[in-house]
Parts: structure tokens; C-alpha cells; sequence
């Protein structure tokens, strides 16, 4: 059976002074909870340090929400693989639908960017998901298909190293949630192409989240499906009790 795994996407939100309150909120509720989830927090870059001291002694994994698939150079502005491993990070988001549509992002540099972050140790969680008009138009399933074959070309046995988040760019923070009916069939597709890609024994191992505006009121039922493994939470990690309630209903 796959470990789900709920990561809260905190996005640009929270200082590091917010971040430590936010962080000890958190452990309040879940330090000494017997649940069999992976539980991560992806803080700002300026806040990793802070977050990583006050995740000290606790299960939950400290997450950066971008890097750059370069080990160093002149990319100012920019973070590298091993700058998150020493800060203490574990795991690192790529290609976000925001890192796409606001950065310009392409599939070519979101695997660029999982091959470094697997070479470093880090767990790439990879996002995929069609916008509204994509969906609208009947064409999710060749997007969420392109984007999948595109950001993890190439990665052999290092797939199985991978979290995918389908995201589906309609519901992230406009309250609008895909059905879990209409999760779980992009969820299959992209388990199917994953298949493809490897093996079906790869493909079974990889944890597949849902992101998009999922909630303490909604998460039981999408976590239900058979290949919704845990979910890419924006909005709700950013409260301790929404965010705890979501990794609560994934146990």
C-alpha cells in the first residue's frame, strides 16, 4: 500500500516570525498522533531555516517550493538543490502551475529540475493539471498527458522516487473543487501513462496528490479514491487546525 502524503503549499505567505507560530500550531495538534501519513510544510525560501529548526523532533519533513536546476552559477535570485539539502530540506515542489502560467515555466526545465533534485536526495514533488478552458474544451486528458511525459522523461528507476500532484488549474484557490469522481479519473490516467513511462510496478509505487482547493470537508472523500494518494494543500495550510483536519483525514 502507497503512504499518503499531504504537503501544505504555503506559497508567498508567512514570515518567518508567523512561520515558527504556525509550525508549533501544527505540532500542537499532531506531535504523538498515531497516523500513518507523511506530512510536509513548504514555507518561503526566507522562512526554511526558521521552519527547520522549529520541525526539530517532529515526523513532519520540511518542503521548498521551487529550486533551479543548476548546482551554482550566476542565477541571481536563485536556490540549488544542495543550498535546500543543507538547510535541511527534504522534499521541493516543481513546476506549479503559478511557476508555469506567472514564470513561463516548460516541461523541458521541470525535468531538468527533478533530475537535479533526485541527484541531490530531495523528494520532487512534480505538478501537473489543465487549465479551465483546457478542460472545457475536452483536451485535460493530452495536457495532463504532455505534461506528465514531458517533466518526467527520462528518470528510469528514479521514478518511483517521485510525488506527482495533480492540480487542475480551475479549482486552486477559487473555491471550485474537481468532483472526486473527476480527480480520480486524471489520477488513473496519469498512473496509466506513469506505467507506460516504467513499469506497472513503478507506477504503483508512485504517490499521485490532488491540489486543488481540497479542505477538511472534502478531503476524506477525494483521499477515498483508489489512486488519490494524499493531497497538495494551498489555502488550508496556512490555518494549524485546517491544515492538521486534512492530514486527519488522510489516516
Amino acid at each position: 500500500m502507497r503512504t499518503k502524503i499531504v504537503a501544505g503549499n504555503w506559497k508567498m505567505n508567512k514570515t518567518p516570525a508567523e512561520a515558527r507560530v504556525l509550525i508549533a500550531g501544527i505540532r500542537s495538534i499532531l506531535d504523538g498522533t498515531n497516523c500513518p501519513v507523511e506530512v510536509v510544510v513548504c514555507p518561503p525560501l526566507v522562512d526554511l531555516t526558521v521552519a527547520a529548526e522549529a520541525l526539530k523532533g517532529s515526523f513532519i519533513g520540511l518542503g521548498a517550493q521551487n529550486m533551479h536546476a543548476a548546482a551554482s552559477g550566476a542565477y541571481t535570485g536563485e536556490v540549488s538543490a544542495q543550498m535546500l539539502v543543507e538547510t535541511g530540506v527534504k522534499y521541493v515542489i516543481l513546476g506549479h502551475s503559478e511557476r508555469r502560467a506567472l514564470f513561463g515555466e516548460t516541461d523541458a526545465q521541470v525535468n531538468a529540475k527533478t533530475k537535479a533534485a533526485l541527484a541531490a536526495g530531495l523528494v520532487p514533488i512534480v505538478c501537473v493539471g489543465e487549465t479551465l478552458e483546457e478542460r472545457e474544451s475536452n483536451r485535460t486528458d493530452a495536457v495532463v498527458t504532455a505534461q506528465v511525459m514531458g517533466s518526467l522523461a527520462d528518470l528510469g528507476a528514479d521514478l518511483a522516487r517521485c510525488v506527482v500532484a495533480y492540480e487542475p488549474v480551475w479549482a486552486i484557490g477559487t473555491g471550485r473543487t474537481a468532483t472526486p469522481g473527476q480527480a480520480q479519473e486524471v489520477h488513473a490516467l496519469i498512473r496509466r501513462m506513469l506505467a507506460k513511462m516504467s513499469t506497472g510496478q513503478v507506477a504503483n509505487t508512485v504517490r499521485i496528490q490532488y491540489g486543488g482547493s481540497m479542505k477538511p470537508d472534502n478531503a476524506a472523500e477525494l483521499m477515498a479514491q483508489p489512486d488519490i494518494d494524499g493531497g497538495l494543500i494551498g489555502g488550508a495550510s496556512l490555518k494549524a487546525e485546517s491544515f492538521a483536519d486534512i492530514v486527519k483525514a488522510a489516516c
